[in-house]
């Protein structure tokens, strides 16, 4: 069986009606990479909200990257304790901040990404501690604008509801998976936008079915209609 099941020309009708309700998203930097790259770390296990809390305590405790490399792991946990996980999280952005300086002489920049192939950068950031496909390609897309699609719980939640993923297929297989079929051009956008349509109408719990614009197109609404749920 194929793991994944979608055509490109769904994926184009998808991105068309979510750009119409939620933009015509265009790329701009949404951060520094190892801003972006920490964050994103932060970000496991949590949410947005609790993930900004520990990432602005985190800054504003260490104001410089060298100062958190320079640390001791309970001061950076005691930062970052918002995010949760502290201790397993602190360690590992110790780790990650090291290898980084190890890398550029000491220099805590990963600007030398931007001149990588793609599949080159991506796996030079999922050799870093703690790092999966998801945090990799955030940073590779918000950071360099780089053609690749990370898949959040959101998406991943979406792209099983729509039919796209076999049932079998978990987040980080789904990052390699979906990232083959979405096209280059449209992959920022639709990231963007699928979140916002996973929070807004597919939620977790009571989607808006009747409200979504891409139901027509979706297995899970079909189901659920001729179980006569809806």
């Amino acid at each position: 069986m194929a793991m994944v099941k979608v055509d490109e020309a769904v994926v184009r009708e998808v991105d068309r009606l979510l750009a119409k309700v939620y933009g015509d998203r265009k790329w701009r930097r949404h951060a520094e990479p190892i801003d972006e790259l920490i964050a994103t770390v932060l970000s496991q296990h949590t949410n947005d909200i609790n993930r900004d809390k520990a990432f602005e305590q985190l800054k504003r405790r260490f104001p410089s990257w060298e100062q958190v490399l320079r640390a001791p792991v309970r001061k950076i946990a005691s930062a970052i304790k918002p995010a949760g996980l502290a201790n397993q999280k602190a360690p590992r952005i110790k780790a990650i901040l090291q290898r980084i300086a190890e890398a550029n002489e000491g220099d805590l920049s990963l600007e030398f990404l931007e001149e990588m192939p793609t599949d080159e950068a991506l796996g030079w950031l999922k050799n870093l501690p703690g790092v999966g496909p998801k945090t990799a390609a955030c940073v590779l897309l918000f950071s360099f604008g780089k053609p690749v699609f990370p898949v959040d719980t959101h998406i991943f939640r979406i792209s099983k509801r729509l039919g796209w993923l076999d049932e079998k297929v978990n987040e980080a297989k789904a990052n390699e998976l979906l990232d083959q079929v979405v096209p280059n051009e449209i992959k920022y956008r639709l990231h963007l936008n699928m979140i916002a349509h996973g929070r807004q109408i597919c939620r977790p719990q009571n989607p808006r079915c009747q409200e979504c614009v891409i139901k027509h197109l979706c297995e899970y609404f079909r189901k659920r209609k001729e179980a006569g749920s809806i």
